[in-house]
């Protein structure tokens, strides 16, 4: 059996933006249901995301903790950032975030994860990718402002992450997704060399190459 997500939109009766942020928005769209009914669908419209899984020769994953102030809580993450430019290569945004969160850059780079945040109430598409062959970038430091001015660095062995994962100590999605997904590519056949490649397509946020 053929087990895969499958695009599909249902038709839209109505449909306003009663919220527009810098970044993101809230829409409020009348969806025709299968049994003719309509429903009204609130959710937040996102650009997309992408996180970066740096991992060193030691086995080690580069981690940020940083305060997210919808949950109240400051939490491990990856290194991450919005796709806040249409149509932007979502490889070379998460290159730019590594350096500029991190100072780091990296000679291989492959798809480690594709999802969605909160399908739900969010169209929200991440994609994880994994890092290898990591260096420290020379040169001025990206300024760093508001919560990111309280960042704090970190290199932690994978299996700690996971093992915080799994006892609830980590919560964030990118991060989750992107440990366990890690871990299970480490078991599968092939290993991390049958991942994806970095440019793999992604109908969730069609990009150019």
């Amino acid at each position: 059996m053929d087990i895969r997500d499958t695009s599909q939109s249902w038709e839209v009766v109505s449909a306003e933006r009663p919220f527009e942020g810098a970044k993101t928005a809230v829409a409020s769209d009348r969806v025709r249901m299968p049994d003719g009914s309509t429903a009204r669908r609130d959710y937040q419209v996102h650009p997309g995301s992408v996180c970066v899984l740096a991992l060193d020769e030691q086995g080690r994953v580069l981690v940020l903790r940083q305060y997210r102030h919808p949950v109240r809580h400051k939490l491990w993450e990856l290194p991450a950032g919005l796709l806040d430019v249409p149509g932007e290569n979502p490889l070379r945004a998460a290159q730019r975030e590594l350096y500029e969160e991190a100072h780091v850059e990296a000679g291989d780079w492959r798809v480690l994860v594709d999802f969605f945040s909160s399908p739900g109430g969010s169209d929200e598409a991440v994609r994880v990718f994994l890092a290898r062959d990591l260096a420290d970038v020379e040169g001025e430091r990206y300024a760093a402002s508001e919560e990111e001015a309280d960042m704090e660095l970190a290199r932690v062995p994978l299996a700690d992450l996971v093992r915080g994962v799994l006892e609830g100590r980590l919560g964030n999605p990118g991060l989750v997704s992107g440990v366990l997904a890690l871990s299970a590519a480490l078991a599968s056949p092939g290993g991390l060399d049958a991942l994806r490649g970095p440019q793999a397509p992604w109908p969730a946020r069609p990009y150019e190459a």
